[in-house]
């Protein structure tokens, strides 16, 4: 099993804080790791239904996932996918405390 890494950059947080998320850094999380699902479907060859069967979540979610409808899925959920597609996720938190 891949082992993937996912990070982003402080310029897109930024685009989800300018358009006024409430939970920007999540939102921004959220559509990292549904990328990746969208990698793993497309380095698979994948359909949804292909995707449902081989995993046995719902064709709907990730026909959800691939048109960036994330607001029914928590973290957990999109980490549980790619986990069930045979993906792993590398998460590294780094906290920017402002200068004084």
């Amino acid at each position: 099993m891949k082992r993937k890494k996912a990070g982003s950059s402080e310029g897109k947080r930024k685009c989800f804080r300018d358009l006024g998320h409430k939970n920007a850094d999540a939102d921004q999380f959220k559509a990292i790791l549904a990328a990746e699902i969208i990698k793993a479907l497309d380095r698979e060859g994948l359909s949804v239904r292909g995707a449902q069967v081989r995993t046995g979540i719902a064709a709907a979610d990730f026909s959800r996932i691939r048109n960036a409808d994330l607001g029914r899925f928590t973290v957990d959920r999109l980490m549980s996918i790619i986990n069930r597609l045979g993906s792993r996720v590398e998460v590294k938190s780094k906290c920017d405390a402002p200068k004084r």
